[in-house]
């Protein structure tokens, strides 16, 4: 009994030094807590680089942007518009995060990244999101067809807006606002807690504001459509009226003159239609394209809200163009200059020769 009160003895004092020897500042036995990683205070956004200006949702949590001067947030499109603003914006459909990231770089108020006509599906434009986020700059999906699975998929990415196609009166303008909402109120399938939307469950009030975040536009873009278009307008959640030059002249006929004097006649009516209510009185919003004869200033001075004026796979089509049509053009002057230079050349050697 002697011989194991002192094994327990001795093995209580080796545990005490051990203890000690955890919260020693000796050379050779260093402070337990120095052995863990030393996790620096956080800074804020506005610390690390003054200019910062990003864009948080209402929704976000009081410990996130307690971390922002509320006066360096950047406001959501939904209130800018609020506030009277005319945006102007660009359409992306190569789905390259480079020129998405030029395109906010060069200070557009919204990027549309197009699922409808550009190649690329959810997993192309989430790149383009983060890309547009790192510049603080509201993206807008469109999805290929107005279905409760495109819209899902696009809204769990967590854009501003959202875009629906080939809307053509009220029922269907419904039928898009309902894919945009949770039971009960719509039939969006929920995986708020780990999707980007939510960022991926951190962001606490999402569901308690998300609705008042986001931009719903629908796209008039035939005769029907128009001519519903004060009714799909009006339609409660539809925030936008976007029209659709191209697919309407198409549906007038005139596919290939969308600068028709009946086509221009179809679109007077329906921005007549959808601006014959303010938006605060129960109307919506209207966006539009610019056309080669309908310029970005026409449009806004029609009282458009919102205007695209630029495809980033037409920027760079026409600067490629243009430079390969000016080298070519060189070239040609080129020998033109040697031909000048070799008539003189045998004015000069016949002249002598004589």
């Amino acid at each position: 009994m002697a011989a194991m009160a002192g094994v327990s003895c001795s093995s209580s004092s080796s545990l005490s030094t051990l203890r000690k020897s955890f919260t020693s500042n000796s050379p050779i036995f260093p402070s337990f807590h120095s052995l863990l990683p030393q996790i620096p205070k956080p800074l804020s956004l506005k610390t690390v680089n003054p200019n910062f200006k990003p864009f948080l949702p209402r929704r976000f949590s009081s410990a996130v942007s307690a971390t922002v001067d509320s006066a360096e947030v950047r406001q959501s499109l939904k209130t800018r518009l609020k506030n009277g603003e005319t945006l102007y914006g660009i359409f992306l459909l190569g789905f390259s995060p480079t020129h998405a990231e030029i395109a906010g770089l060069a200070g557009y108020d919204f990027a549309v990244v197009d699922m409808e006509h550009g190649h690329g599906g959810i997993s192309d434009a989430l790149p383009c999101l983060h890309a547009l986020a790192a510049t603080q700059t509201p993206a807008i999906l469109r999805i290929p067809e107005s279905s409760a699975t495109w819209a899902k998929k696009a809204l769990d990415l967590g854009p501003q807006g959202i875009m629906f196609p080939m809307i053509d009166g009220p029922k269907s303008a419904r039928k898009a606002v309902s894919y945009c909402r949770f039971p009960p109120n719509g039939v969006r399938g929920s995986a708020h807690t780990v999707v980007r939307a939510s960022s991926y469950g951190i962001d606490e009030g999402y569901l308690s504001n998300y609705e008042d975040d986001l931009l719903i536009m629908c796209q008039v873009e035939c005769v029907d459509g128009v001519k519903k278009i004060d009714e799909i307008a009006a339609v409660e959640g539809v925030d936008c009226i976007q029209m659709g030059p191209l697919d309407l002249s198409a549906s007038l006929g005139y596919l290939w003159d969308p600068g028709n004097k009946k086509v221009k006649e179809m679109m007077n009516t329906a921005e007549k239609g959808a601006l014959k209510k303010k938006p605060h009185d129960g109307g919506a919003y209207l966006s539009g394209f610019a056309m080669p004869h309908d310029s970005p200033e026409n449009l806004k001075s029609r009282g458009y809200h919102m205007v695209s004026g630029a495809v980033d796979i037409v920027l760079f089509r026409n600067a490629a163009v243009e430079d390969v049509k000016k080298f070519k053009m060189s070239l040609a002057k080129g020998f033109e200059d040697d031909d000048d230079q070799k008539d003189h050349k045998d004015g000069e050697e016949k002249y002598w020769s004589e």
